[in-house]
This record gives C-alpha cells, sequence and structure tokens, in this order.
C-alpha cells in the first residue's frame, strides 16, 4: 500500500516532518505527494485542518503535509474537481447543491472533472447563527426583525453562509446581503454598515478564531430565533443546537440558538480503499491528541464512527462514500447495508 506524503506548498504553512525528517530515494516512488486544500486562514477549516495533518505527519510513516487555504471551502471543491488539489474541505449544505446543480455550484453538475469525489472523512459540526450589538437587543428580539437591514452572513463563497442563508430563508427572513472582509465584521456592525452577522461554532465547543475576534472588538450578543421562527425550522427539516455562553469566553449573555452543519476533510478515487482505512484508523486512535490541539475534533474523540454516521445520513444520496469509509465502518460492525449502492466506484 503507498504511504501518503503530504507536502507545503509555496504560501501555506511549513508543517513538522515525520521522525525521519527526510525520504529516501529508495522509496520515493511509493510516496503520494497531496496538496490538502481547505477554507481561508483565520477560518476553522484552516486552523482544523493544521492539527489533523500536523497529527497525520507524526504518526503515519514519511509525511509532508500540504495545507492549502483557498477562498473558501467551494473553491477548494471546485480546485479539487479541476485537479489542483488532491484533497478538499466539504460540507452537506454543499453537496446537496451539487447534487440539485443549484445555488453556488449551479452547472457544476453539467462540467467535466478530473477526479471523482467523495465522502471520506466527516470530522465536525460547524453550528451558525446570528450576532448584533448588545446595545441592539432591545430592538432586534428575533431573526425576522433583520428584513430589510443589511446583514453579513459571511464570504460569498464559504459553506456557513450557505448554511445560514438557507436557515434565515426557512425562518422568512428577508435581509440585505452585505459582503465584507471578516476582519471588517466587527467595525462595520459598531458604525451600522450591518445590523447583524455570523456567529459560529466548531463542533459546539470553539468559535472560529476570525468569530473570537469580532467578539473581543464589539459588545455583542447572540439574536436567537423566536419559538415560531423555531417551529419553521423544524417543519423545514433543519435542526438547531444550544451552545452555552462560555463557549464564546461569556461574551455572549445567554445560550446561542445555532444551526449545525456536517463539514469534512475528504480525497476522492485518487486515494485507495486501503490508504483512505489506513487514515481513518489513524485519526481513531489519536483523536484526543486532535481534541486537544482543536476542541473543534471534540466530537470524533467522543464517537469517531458516529460521527461517520452522521455525517453520511446528513449528506443523503449526493456525494458516493469512498470504499475506505465503509470498509472502516465494517470494520467497527456500523455498516448500513442500505449504503451498498452508493459505494463509489474506483474504476
Amino acid at each position: 500500500m503507498k504511504h501518503l506524503m503530504l507536502s507545503v506548498a509555496a504560501g501555506a504553512m511549513t508543517l513538522g516532518l515525520a521522525s525521519t525528517g527526510t525520504i529516501d530515494s529508495a522509496s520515493a516512488q511509493d510516496k503520494t505527494e497531496v496538496r490538502w486544500a481547505t477554507s481561508s486562514t483565520g477560518s476553522s477549516g484552516y486552523r482544523a485542518l493544521t492539527s489533523l495533518a500536523n497529527m497525520l505527519n507524526n504518526q503515519m510513516d514519511t509525511l509532508d503535509i500540504t495545507v492549502m487555504p483557498t477562498p473558501g471551502a467551494a473553491a477548494s471543491v471546485r480546485g479539487f474537481a479541476g485537479g489542483q488539489f488532491d484533497g478538499y474541505y466539504g460540507a452537506d449544505v454543499a453537496f446537496h447543491e451539487i447534487a440539485n446543480n443549484g445555488g453556488r455550484y449551479e452547472g457544476f453538475a453539467d462540467q467535466e472533472h478530473e477526479q471523482q469525489m467523495t465522502q471520506s472523512f466527516w470530522a465536525y459540526t460547524l453550528e451558525v447563527g446570528l450576532g448584533v450589538l448588545a446595545e441592539d437587543t432591545d430592538e432586534l428580539q428575533s431573526w425576522q426583525d433583520l428584513n430589510g437591514k443589511p446583514v453579513f452572513t459571511s464570504p460569498a463563497p464559504w459553506d456557513t453562509r450557505a448554511a445560514l442563508e438557507r436557515a434565515m430563508r426557512a425562518a422568512g427572513v428577508e435581509h440585505e446581503y452585505v459582503e465584507l472582509d471578516t476582519g471588517l465584521a466587527a467595525q462595520s456592525l459598531e458604525d451600522g454598515t450591518i445590523e447583524a452577522m455570523i456567529i459560529y461554532t466548531a463542533g459546539e465547543t470553539s468559535p472560529s478564531p476570525w468569530i473570537q475576534e469580532a467578539m473581543m472588538s464589539a459588545d455583542m450578543d447572540a439574536l436567537n430565533p423566536s419559538s415560531e421562527e423555531l417551529d419553521m425550522l423544524d417543519e423545514a427539516g433543519i435542526g438547531t443546537v444550544e451552545v452555552p455562553p462560555g463557549v464564546f469566553d461569556d461574551q455572549i449573555g445567554d445560550p446561542a440558538i445555532l444551526v449545525p452543519f456536517f463539514y469534512g476533510f475528504h480525497v476522492g478515487t485518487n486515494f485507495s480503499e486501503d490508504e483512505v482505512y489506513e487514515m481513518l484508523v489513524t485519526i481513531e486512535e489519536n483523536a484526543e491528541e486532535l481534541a486537544e490541539s482543536d476542541p473543534s475534533f471534540s466530537q470524533v474523540r467522543d464517537d469517531m464512527v458516529e460521527m461517520q454516521l452522521r455525517g453520511i445520513r446528513s449528506a443523503g444520496e449526493t456525494i458516493p462514500i469512498h470504499p475506505g469509509l465503509a470498509k472502516f465502518l465494517r470494520e467497527n460492525d456500523a455498516w448500513n447495508a442500505d449504503w451498498d449502492g452508493r459505494i463509489a466506484s474506483m474504476d
């Protein structure tokens, strides 16, 4: 079985090498170089892939990891399909858009792609919601209070925006989307350019770094959906979770009601069944270390198998399941035979 060699590209960050530190020429032809794309620096995805890459580099043979930041997860998906990357950062919300040939991916299914996407590793949920200035909470008490108002729901290509916008539409919110650099969000909230902005966590445990910075810059509180809006979300099949203020370092007063969706670091049929299986086993064996490095992986630490099952269920019949993930679940007596027809062909 080929080993995986992940090498750091220019513009990406250099991560620690495996214990050997070098790759001998005799075995070089057995290595596979992997350029793994994720979201932009400062995002949850970039932070999480850096932790994952460090762990794999230390625990598997001769790993030299490439973490490739892109403008957003959608760019990583398109780049992977076009052969620019060997791994990508993909969410269930994106997979449904791709399967429906709509949203940010309208026309994507009609294009020829160099690589077949698969589901191969579900890493965590991201939970999205809304934040407003604490001084505005008397005026803004529900999501529909944002009707007609300017709101920043993440940069346009991001899955977090797609997930939050979907939930807001289901709750009957008709806001004005404002495009911003993430570093300007807090100032824009304070000067009234926007009335609300996205807040989100990874694994219900850790806000994205840029969200943490925004909350340190502006006195914010969560804007939660009303009971009526929660019913509307439920009718649309959109679940919610309550994230306590402590997760946001008590920078909000009440628990935040957020909408979860599933994220993974995936590869395609460019990886063999055994390569993906070995990677998943390594992740499970070192999940405690991963969660210590990045709390986003706490769900994998608590139950790696269940996290994969939840991700597959959320994706539905959208993107094929990698045979290596199927093997991992079979080895753990967790495979659903109804999914046999959804396994990707390696031909």
